[in-house]
């Protein structure tokens, strides 16, 4: 039996995730395996650390990389904190706090669920009547890829903690993009995705757990819910211990690695203010077709531009188009938007003047 080759095709990768990947980081994945104990990765690790520390923006000692999707990140943070019979507040305004809500209630948790409409963000006043019940945890989206908005955190981070919770975030798609500000915003838990805007490929999952967030996993009455997500455990493989966990994913590991090695070469205020100019020419050319966008002025995201499609378009015949004739993808809606926006990614290697160009006179000639 003749078994096709490995061929993928070529693509620009402006959709809501993964990005397009710097040969760079292709390049140091493709570098020989070790062990997972191997004095040399276990140097690795710590350097992942630290430039992960940097980008979070914090001095967290259990600052790591899960082995796995952004999604376990979700996962990760949600059952460490959460024990049988909590309460938890989780803020739903797109696709990703509803996932939360389902990850918090398969975890045990009683769940209260905050919703405002998509495309739009929260405000302390949304939150207060939840508060007063004295929750153990709130979550909130900061980068809700479903709608383009963006979550503004500090005041909330105050009443969250005022009332005497722990704050969870989600910065799946804001880390490497926009300032994550872990330490100042007294975020207790906060994970991203390695395949946004760090333009690292699927599969690992950046997650920091703060001091009351610690204490609060190493003083659970019951254990957690999955055996391979207990930061408890993963702490001695991540900390000065390097006890044997699980075999962690080396070459995935070298790419995450270089990507972060790219950002701080770049520097962080230049890479923030590249994604950022980047969004606004593709802002401008979009107004100029007739494109508006779906999230809340003011609250919109620089890397994930979610936008209305125009009146009497065919939403899947010009992603196809897209994806055919140009080699360009973007993504389509999720849940309440779906048919209604379109969801353009300008995120990590991706977010260049050249693609949104490519991508503006693509979207001429088909309209």
């Amino acid at each position: 039996m003749a078994i096709p080759a490995l061929n993928p095709p070529l693509r620009t990768l402006m959709g809501p995730g993964p990005s397009d990947i710097h040969p760079r980081v292709l390049e140091a994945m493709a570098k020989p395996t070790i062990g997972h104990l191997d004095p040399y990765y276990l140097q690795l690790m710590d350097g992942m650390q630290q430039m992960l520390r940097q980008l979070f923006r914090t001095t967290n000692p259990m600052t790591m990389a899960i082995s796995a999707t952004g999604s376990a990140g979700m996962e990760a943070t949600v059952v460490n904190l959460i024990e049988p019979g909590d309460s938890m507040v989780v803020c739903v305004n797109g696709v990703f706090g509803g996932r939360m809500v389902d990850v918090a209630e398969r975890a045990g948790a009683d769940v209260t669920k905050i919703e405002r409409p998509w495309g739009e963000v929260f405000t302390v006043d949304d939150l207060v009547p939840a508060l007063e019940k004295k929750p153990q945890v709130v979550g909130i989206v900061m980068a809700e890829t479903s709608t383009g908005a963006s979550q503004p955190l500090e005041e909330i981070s105050r009443a969250v903690h005022d009332a005497g919770a722990l704050l969870l975030v989600d910065a799946v798609t804001s880390l490497g993009g926009i300032p994550v500000e872990v330490d100042q915003w007294r975020i207790d838990a906060i994970y991203s995705g390695s395949q946004k805007c760090l333009s690292c490929p699927p599969g690992l999952a950046p997650v920091s757990f703060g001091p009351a967030a610690m204490e609060k996993v190493l003083s659970r009455k019951t254990k957690v819910q999955s055996w391979y997500l207990d930061v408890s455990m993963l702490a001695n493989y991540w900390g000065t211990d390097r006890v044997y966990h699980h075999t962690a994913p080396i070459n995935m590991s070298y790419g995450l690695y270089e990507a972060l090695r790219m950002i701080h070469e770049e520097g962080m205020e230049a890479c923030f203010a590249r994604h950022l100019a980047n969004h606004e020419m593709l802002k401008a050319g979009l107004s100029e077709l007739g494109i508006s966008y779906a999230a809340q002025e003011g609250h919109q995201l620089p890397m994930l531009n979610a936008v209305h499609i125009p009146e009497g378009v065919d939403d899947a015949k010009v992603r196809g188009e897209l994806l055919n004739r140009f080699g360009i993808e973007i993504g389509g809606g999720l849940g309440a938007f779906k048919g209604k926006v379109w969801r353009i990614g300008l995120m990590g290697h991706a977010a260049r003047e050249t693609n949104v160009m490519l991508l503006l006179a693509a979207l001429r000639k088909l309209l």
